[in-house]
């Protein structure tokens, strides 16, 4: 019983379904997404239901992209959407394509036109729309409606061979225009598009079927037993069932090797939406194309590859998915869980790195030599993770926030009031003073260090209120840190009036160059590819949050991307 409290609501419609016996106990499902965009972290959650359940239960997950809008569609995105789906870790059985059955559709749309079970419409989309009534009105017939069935044959291959102009003419289902559901009122089954070329068949076909009639029959010819998809497709699953009922079981053009019983079943689940952005791939394509961030992959997008640019792991994306969980109630997920996520994921197991973002010069003046190497450790209480070594001089960054010329008793870091400090790692020094420039800040800050209390030595072990990060003046690097917030300065933009884009985050970004120890160098060396994926290497900047490389990162210019900050800036 305890497994079965575990199991979300689709998992025990399956496991139902296996103990009857349904569909000779086969488990097939799919991923359909339109190839108009870049994945974003809500197509993740159904990809995590469609290939989990194959997974779960021996089965297989089909990939099908639903290629019907030659307009909107690339084999650009076709290519990224696969690559994603790979990252995540997932494998599919077949790739399918809504193209693959353009022909079966449209004989199908030949065969409902001669069984009087559609006609084509000259209205104009206004027309339709305003004719359609409201859920408790009864639509209006199109004047259209009972055209002889000779003439929509006619009509319909005319608009095939590109005879008819864009928008002058549809194909409709001949259903019910007084049917309670808004989407039995004569749906449209085809429209014409002869702009476009279509990324697979060319300009071979100018006629293209709309989702609700190419969905359905997609799932029954690929013998999908689970067709999975969120909440919105409901009211759409009446419809899914006409059209399959219209032929299903005579098994049309023979592409149903399931018997004359079986059929494919929708079930759906609650989407994912998430505090301060958006999950609207037109609103996502608008803030692309507006410049108004750099791209489908600019580290505050929600989609699969902004996340990964961002240093987001798939392993993290997949937990925080399972942590959510399905339900058939709609809510809004707080992003604080994922930043969680990822913090939890990486805090075991990310090296530990010095940076100084806002640096002013040390000088040690008793210090003699040539310098010297201090041994750290990758994660501190962690040996076994390791150490790297850290050069160490008379000449130092600290953060400038570190010091105060003035400080009372409850500042604890360098001030020149006698009181120790220990730099991170290194020995424990004591301010004496500092120089200005002509505007009053600060420029070199003074100490002595005892060199008798380097850490890891028998008189290292003197305790300090402080302990401060610092680098190498002449061996630290020049690095541009992108610190990345919220895309959205209300936590459900979606949701409130006027123009979206006004309501974007002017703190999302920070730029801030700064000095980082050489270590870091060892993080721009080739990442690892394994099963074609790269390996990218996660590390955690002391103070300042985890970070990984960016791809803008060349030989002359290094760029971190900040994954998450150490702690949520925005908890209430």
């Amino acid at each position: 019983m305890e497994e079965d409290k575990s199991l979300n609501f689709i998992e025990q419609i399956v496991e139902q379904d296996l103990q009857e016996g349904k569909n000779d106990k086969r488990i097939q499902t799919r991923f359909p997404p339109e190839p108009n965009g870049y994945l974003h972290i809500g197509h993740v959650k159904a990809i995590c239901m469609d290939f989990g359940i194959a997974e779960k239960y021996n089965g297989v997950c089909n990939l099908r992209f639903d290629d019907t809008n030659p307009v909107k569609e690339d084999t650009e995105y076709v290519d990224s959407i696969q690559h994603d789906i790979h990252w995540l870790g997932f494998r599919w059985g077949n790739i399918y394509y809504a193209s693959d059955y353009f022909q079966q559709l449209y004989d199908l749309a030949i065969r409902f036109i001669k069984e009087g079970k559609a006609y084509v419409d000259e209205q104009t989309a206004e027309q339709i729309a305003e004719q359609k009534g409201t859920p408790t009105e009864p639509g209006v017939a199109s004047p259209y409606r009972d055209r002889p069935i000779e003439e929509n044959l006619q009509l319909f291959e005319a608009m095939q061979r590109g005879e008819i102009e864009d928008g002058k003419m549809v194909l409709r289902a001949k259903i019910d225009m007084a049917n309670p559901n808004m989407h039995f009122r004569d749906p449209i089954m085809y429209r014409i598009i002869t702009t476009h070329p279509h990324h697979r068949t060319g300009r071979q076909w100018n006629v293209y079927p709309m989702y609700d009639f190419a969905h359905g029959q997609s799932d029954y010819f690929e013998g999908v037993t689970h067709s999975i998809c969120t909440l919105e497709f409901v009211v759409h699953r009446p419809l899914y069932d006409y059209f399959i009922d219209q032929f299903a079981g005579d098994n049309f053009c023979g592409l149903s090797p399931y018997g004359k019983d079986y059929r494919p079943h929708q079930y759906e689940f609650n989407r994912l939406n998430i505090t301060y952005t958006v999950m609207s791939k037109r609103k996502m394509l608008q803030l692309v194309k507006e410049g108004l961030v750099a791209g489908w992959d600019d580290p505050r997008m929600p989609t699969v590859c902004g996340l990964r640019r961002r240093g987001y792991t798939a392993q993290a994306i997949r937990e925080f998915i399972n942590k959510i969980g399905y339900t058939k109630v709609e809510g809004m997920i707080d992003l604080g869980l994922l930043e969680h996520t990822i913090r939890e994921s990486l805090k075991n197991t990310a090296p530990r790195l010095c940076a100084i973002f806002d640096p002013v010069r040390l000088i040690i003046t008793n210090y003699e030599g040539n310098g010297e190497t201090i041994s750290a450790e990758n994660i501190d209480g962690v040996p076994e993770l390791g150490t790297r070594q850290m050069p160490f001089g008379k000449e130092l960054y600290i953060e400038r926030g570190d010091f105060l010329e003035e400080a009372d008793k409850n500042f604890y870091r360098l001030s020149p009031n006698g009181r120790e400090v220990r730099l991170k790692s290194a020995y424990i020094i004591q301010a004496t003073g500092c120089d200005k420039d002509e505007n009053g800040n600060i420029t070199t800050v003074y100490a002595t260090y005892d060199p008798t209390s380097k850490s890891g030595t028998e008189g290292g072990n003197r305790k300090t209120k402080a302990t401060i990060n610092w680098v190498e003046k002449n061996s630290c690097i020049d690095v541009e840190a992108r610190l990345y917030d919220r895309l959205f300065k209300v936590e459900n933009p979606s949701a409130e009036e006027g123009d979206f884009r006004e309501l974007l985050n002017p703190d999302s970004l920070k730029v801030v160059n700064c000095k980082a120890e050489q270590s870091l160098n060892e993080y721009m060396h080739p990442v690892q590819m394994i099963d074609g994926i790269a390996q990218v290497k996660h590390f955690q900047l002391l103070k300042q949050g985890y970070f990984v490389i960016d791809p803008d990162t060349d030989d002359r210019h290094l760029v971190l991307n900040r994954t998450a900050s150490l702690k949520d800036n925005w908890q209430k």
